[in-house]
């Protein structure tokens, strides 16, 4: 009722009076948590507008004419839950919790094909309530002052993955075989995937007024999470999807960075020393990857890593896990600052709660060196761009949980060592006393 409104609106005008009252007579305060949370307005399409374009230079990204290094997370049900209207505040609160931590990327699915709440329902067919969900995850992001990366794919199965684009086509009578790796050689499949990819690049968000690919806020474009190709082991039919499918996407958007989103694993083209650092199973099979030559592809804007030492090497003790992640990421890091001459980001890295014998202060132990690699990288202006924990999550999302889901509040160590690196990383790039001031509330 346009009363009720009336109602809500004078109190809101009245405690932001208050506030303003409180800020003038003592100084400096934070309002970001103070105010009400308002609905999106104009004001979300004008802030997102204004908003610069993350940049590669060389083996570094850059922010608004400064090095920009990442301290993100993952939280890869954003949209899912954005979908109705009573589980969108999870989303909003995990915006918030990111943002006091310090927090500034975000990696999470921008796909959920042919599943419950499924964006794309059949080739070329979207749900128009799922997109909409879409947009309200990257209008909030830009509202937080948080980019992100966003997967266009799964290697798995979960929110359909490469196998429902096999099936679609199974079921059209176009498909040429029903394994799943036909997703990265069947023409039909290929041409699903590329309308999928012009429809959300060109996306016009319901709530900003901006396509997807003129937004600022997305900082950059996964082609798929964990591809793998196990039939191909030379890495030929991989590479050749993903050197046409990233021109594709550089052919419709030239503003934002592009990446693979491959694990990390060496493949034939690389030294044996690089396939030694291959762990446990992995080490004779890189499953159709080849990190170095993946990498190299000419539209590929940096490289990314993923690191899970508790599933690689089920039966090691703490100290060899922490040698094997130090080695692996390092190795990585080594590539970008050389041969590839690209950023490189460690994009997931966890280690589960179901593991035998877990501790708490054994993540702490193994997030901590993923952080110092990263940090000693950035003060000699080195390759890793970054690092984003696998994953965090709001209260009340144990359906969520895969045993490596965080809740930061549960975890006071653990949102220290978060803190600390968000302060060290903007310590870096503004100077101490700067960071303090950027991230006033993390690193006072």
């Amino acid at each position: 009722m346009a009363v009720g409104n009336g109602l809500i609106l004078y109190h809101i005008l009245g405690l932001a009076s208050c506030i303003a009252l409180v800020y003038f007579s003592l100084g400096e305060v934070d309002l970001r948590d103070a105010l009400p949370s308002l609905p999106f307005s104009g004001g979300a399409s004008r802030a997102a507008a204004s908003l610069p374009f993350v940049e590669r230079r060389g083996k570094r990204l850059f922010l608004d004419g400064r090095p920009f290094y990442i301290n993100g997370w993952n939280s890869y049900w954003l949209m899912d839950l954005a979908v109705e209207p009573n589980t969108r505040p999870r989303v909003s609160s995990m915006f918030r919790t990111a943002v006091s931590m310090g927090l500034t990327v975000c990696r999470t699915w921008a796909f959920n094909d042919g599943s419950y709440n499924a964006l794309q329902l059949s080739p070329g067919h979207f749900d128009e309530r799922v997109f909409k969900a879409l947009d309200r995850v990257v209008a909030e992001a830009s509202e937080h002052g948080v980019r992100l990366i966003l997967s266009l794919a799964n290697n798995l199965d979960a929110y359909g993955g490469k196998r429902q684009y096999v099936r679609w086509a199974w079921e059209e009578g176009v498909g040429l075989t029903a394994s799943n790796d036909s997703f990265f050689f069947d023409p039909a499949i290929r041409d699903y995937f590329k309308v999928y990819l012009k429809t959300l690049l060109t996306r016009k968000n319901h709530l900003t007024g901006l396509e997807y690919r003129d937004d600022p806020t997305i900082l950059a474009w996964e082609l798929m999470n964990e591809p793998r190709c196990t039939s191909d082991p030379s890495g030929d039919t991989l590479q050749r999807w993903m050197e046409e499918m990233s021109a594709y996407v550089k052919s419709i958007d030239k503003k934002h960075l592009l990446t693979v989103g491959t694990e990390g694993f060496y493949g034939p083209t690389s030294s044996q020393e690089k396939l030694n650092i291959n762990p446990g199973e992995w080490f004779p099979n890189n499953y159709g990857a080849d990190f170095i030559r993946n990498s190299k592809i000419q539209d590929i804007d940096f490289a990314s890593v993923h690191v899970y030492p508790d599933n690689w090497l089920q039966h090691a003790s703490l100290d060899e896990k922490l040698k094997f992640m130090t080695r692996w990421i390092t190795a990585h890091v080594e590539d970008g600052d050389g041969e590839l001459e690209k950023p490189v980001l460690v994009t997931e890295f966890g280690l589960s709660h179901q593991v035998e014998g877990f501790d708490d202060a054994h993540r702490d132990v193994l997030y901590r060196a993923v952080y110092d690699i990263v940090h000693g990288s950035a003060r000699r202006g080195g390759a890793a761009g970054g690092a984003l924990v696998w994953q965090l999550a709001a209260e009340g999302m144990e359906e969520y949980h895969d045993g490596f889901s965080i809740v930061p509040s549960e975890r006071p160590s653990m949102m220290r060592l978060i803190k600390e690196q968000s302060c060290r990383l903007a310590a870096v790039r503004y100077g101490e006393g700067g960071a303090r001031k950027v991230l006033k509330t993390v690193c006072a």
